[in-house]
């Protein structure tokens, strides 16, 4: 049935019809309920082209990708874009993903602000003077941040507290008895992995403890990664006796290194991850079970395409930016640092 057949039905003007369909206020509640039960009796589906004549929107968010980083084989991402699928699919929005080159990426934000094939678009990894915002902000066009742009006044973003996060892991394993602990981060030029390196700093200094560079690592959150960065930090002296990891990922690579140097989770070395939740990658399923750090990514993705919606309907940035707080699983992959639980051993042994 197309929108002409459905207006004589109903005996209404096919203007009536197709503002009522697309949610128009001048047309009354009554009607607008007499329309969509009337176009879902008769399955009346509204061709996209006539819907982006009638609203001006191309329902469509767009997401910019590196094919450089190949990012669709990144778990990360693959389950970010599953939640902003959910989310987009309930409102019969589109996603376009567009590749770009570092070189490019700006241009290809511009071209999708300006060509109307979108009307929001979302970026993902903030870092210092990112022009990418800088722009987007200037020119008006929606847009919603994952993670929390260094000017975080003038557009819509949501992060996880990455930086509460990794103060609370690091103060947990100093109370554990651990002086030396090595980090292995995403990439610092990213905000989020800039932040956590922030909370472990803090935990250490604040038990007195001066934080070892030689035991900062950063790079892409691969299980390659974490085992290079594992081996390298198991070659210093003194030895570290916890890993704090930015992704399951990295830890899973972190408990191959730490198996072939000989030690052995947690009663040689404790390890703590970053949990996203990715289903194919469950922290309560590894051997030992894995303490993390948890927030879903999925969730996150689906609450940005909420925002997203949000801002396209013109809702002001500044009412939709959120930091979701971090919760700390304590599972069977951390205990106390080696010298702690002997010395305690001989105390229990004297008494």
């Amino acid at each position: 049935m197309n929108l002409k057949e459905l207006s004589a039905r109903l005996g209404l003007s096919q203007t009536t019809v197709s503002r009522a369909l697309n949610g128009y206020p001048e047309v009354s509640e009554a009607t607008r309920q007499r329309v969509l039960a009337a176009a879902e009796r008769h399955g009346y589906r509204p061709s996209p082209a006539a819907r982006r004549l009638a609203t001006g929107r191309a329902q469509a968010l767009g997401v910019v990708f590196s094919i450089e980083r190949n990012v669709l084989l990144d778990p990360h991402f693959v389950e970010f874009l599953a939640g902003v699928c959910e989310v987009a699919g309930r409102h019969g929005f589109d996603i376009l993903v567009s590749p770009t080159t570092p070189a490019q990426e700006l241009v290809t934000y511009e071209r999708l602000a300006r060509n109307g094939t979108v009307d929001a678009v979302i970026l993902s990894g903030p870092g210092e003077g990112d022009q990418r915002i800088d722009r987007l902000v200037r020119s008006g066009f929606p847009a919603v941040v994952h993670g929390r742009p260094a000017d975080d006044a003038r557009i819509a973003y949501l992060d996880v507290d990455n930086e509460g996060a990794f103060h609370q892991a690091g103060r947990f394993l100093v109370q554990l008895g651990h002086r030396h602990v090595a980090l292995l981060n995403g990439e610092e030029r990213q905000r989020f992995a800039a932040d956590r390196r922030k909370g472990l700093e803090a935990a250490l200094c604040e038990a007195g403890l001066e934080p070892r560079d030689d035991l900062f690592f950063s790079g892409q959150m691969s299980v390659e990664n974490g085992y290079r960065f594992a081996r390298a930090a198991l070659s210093r002296t003194p030895l570290p006796t916890a890993f704090l990891c930015s992704s399951v990922l990295m830890a899973l690579g972190a408990q191959r290194a730490i198996a072939e140097a000989g030690l052995r989770v947690p009663d040689d070395v404790s390890l703590i991850a970053h949990d996203d939740e990715m289903p194919s990658f469950r922290a309560d399923h590894l051997h030992p079970p894995m303490t993390t750090t948890r927030s879903s990514i999925r969730a996150a993705g689906a609450r940005v395409a909420e925002m997203a919606m949000a801002r396209i309907a013109g809702e002001d940035p500044g009412s939709l930016q959120e930091v979701w707080p971090v919760d700390l699983v304590v599972r069977g992959s951390t205990g106390p640092a080696p010298e702690t639980r002997r010395t305690r051993e001989a105390a229990a042994g004297a008494r």
